[in-house]
């Protein structure tokens, strides 16, 4: 039997209404249907470039009035309080000039503060990368009793406020002699970060294979080599992003910085002395914001120098793998 002929003999055999032609309604409402489909596209594509920028707009605004205010000479703020977008002739070094000055010749003392603040966050991370890196392996390789529960214990331990251990720590530091010393602050910070620390090594720790812990204690590497020549370089994304986050945690702390340091105001730290600023009523906000950058611009700066080691550390483990 021919094409035709099969068409021919389905066409009689079929029933009469799957021949027949859609009635228009239908065809009116696929129409309809398309439409709204593309019209709901669109304007879901505007809302989310709306959304976007509103969000961008939440989140630099505060920051640029920030950075604007600390440009600005306090006389031109109190005579418009609104601006936004000051001249470029009345924008100011002199804030950050008198931020910066020492106590003595007037000024607030902040280079000082943020040398202090740079040496205890940098020795903090140091030190506690040194202690965790080789818990962390050995929590993550060995086996040992507890072994399994001992991360939720490094949880457990963070979730406890710092205020607990704060009246401790005081009364055993003042007997240590420390108390009224940057090496008592560091010593606080290595305790506060040490917990979260492991806990984020750890897990990383536990996505590399094994197999090429045995590959290389095979070849006669020993524990140590295996760590430093193997672990830590395919780690070095997490170890670095755990560096920057145990920065930030000293370089922003103010409690214990507070409750150790205060009666010596050439160990201040940088956040210790934004309060003094924040409580002097004969500071200008013009000076506050100006002490707000200074205590954010190191972060952002290290963030910045921190990303390609991200990256490469990322690349470099996903040409290993």
């Amino acid at each position: 039997m021919s094409r035709a002929d099969q068409t021919e003999t389905v066409r009689r055999e079929a029933p009469a209404d799957v021949l027949r032609e859609p009635p228009s309604r239908d065809r009116g409402a696929g129409t309809r249907g398309m439409r709204r489909l593309v019209v709901e596209q669109r304007v879901l594509r505007v809302l989310r470039w709306v959304t976007i920028a509103v969000l961008v707009v939440i989140t630099l605004f505060p920051f640029y009035y920030m950075l604007m205010m600390s440009f600005v000479p306090i006389q031109e703020l109190l005579l418009d309080p609104g601006m936004l977008l000051p001249p470029l002739e009345s924008l100011t070094l002199g804030t950050y000039q008198n931020v910066l000055r020492p106590l003595s010749q007037g000024g607030q003392g902040f280079a000082r503060f943020m040398a202090n603040s740079f040496l205890v966050s940098a020795a903090a991370t140091i030190l506690t990368l040194i202690l965790v890196i080789p818990g962390a392996y050995a929590v993550s390789r060995l086996r040992f009793p507890g072994r399994a529960q001992l991360g939720a214990v490094f949880l457990a331990v963070y979730l406890f406020p710092a205020i607990i251990i704060a009246i401790p720590l005081f009364v055993g530091f003042s007997a240590l002699g420390i108390r009224e010393s940057l090496v008592g602050l560091v010593l606080v910070y290595i305790a506060l970060t040490i917990p979260v620390s492991i806990y984020l090594l750890r897990s990383y720790f536990d996505t590399i294979p094994a197999s090429i812990d045995e590959a290389a204690r095979i070849d006669g590497a020993s524990r140590m080599q295996i760590m430093r020549h193997i672990t830590i370089p395919l780690a070095r994304p997490t170890i670095i992003s755990t560096a920057l986050w145990i920065f930030m945690i000293a370089w922003n702390e103010f409690l214990f910085a507070l409750l150790f340091l205060v009666t010596q105001r050439d160990l201040w730290t940088v956040s210790l002395g934004l309060s003094q600023l924040a409580d002097g009523i004969e500071v200008s906000k013009t000076v506050l914001m100006a002490g707000s950058v200074l205590l954010t611009v190191p972060v952002v700066v290290l963030y910045a120098l921190a990303e390609r080691g991200l990256t490469e550390g990322l690349t470099s483990g996903a040409d290993k793998g």
